[in-house]
């Protein structure tokens, strides 16, 4: 009996959790692991960009490079991760596939690296990089694109299966 108030008690907090929750829940989550993944990355030297680079147009000092600088940029790029959550709710969400998730995280490479690179004074173009910066980061983003936007997709396909029934 235990076991079956256990499964009512999980389904009743799952129905109480609205879609935009369960988004801004993903987008946090994406943002903290897959920026742990890359401080891994950055540590052991597949590549020369860290969490922090996210820091580099508005905080001043060579703290940013240290290891705390690492840290509160993942806690940065889990909070602006929930905007990206939303970003993909709002463009994607009704494309329960791989391919668009992938394509989601390779828009937001070409964004940072191509479209934003001025903004970063620490990142130098991308014909300057050095291959294995290019590929860690091309796949560390799109992995977190696949993340960020295959569980949206699930999400909002699990409400739409729920609203027809």
């Amino acid at each position: 009996m235990e076991n079956q108030s256990q499964i009512s008690r999980k389904k009743l907090v799952e129905e109480q959790m609205s879609f935009g929750t369960k988004v801004v829940l993903i987008g946090f989550f994406g943002g903290l692991i897959w920026s742990l993944v890359g401080y891994i990355a950055f540590y052991f030297n597949f590549m020369r960009i860290g969490p922090a680079l996210i820091l580099m147009p508005w905080a001043f000092g060579d703290w940013k490079n240290t290891y705390i600088g690492q840290l509160i940029g993942v806690g940065m790029i889990a909070i602006l991760s929930i905007g990206v959550a939303f970003l993909y709710k709002l463009i994607l969400q009704k494309f329960h596939s791989i391919w668009a998730a992938m394509g989601f995280g390779t828009g937001l490479w070409l964004l940072v690296f191509y479209v934003l690179n001025p903004i970063f004074p620490g990142l130098k173009a991308v014909q300057n990089l050095d291959f294995n910066t290019i590929a860690s980061t091309l796949c560390l983003y799109v992995i977190y694109g696949l993340f960020i936007g295959y569980s949206v997709s699930y999400e909002y396909a699990q409400q739409h299966r729920k609203s027809k029934i």
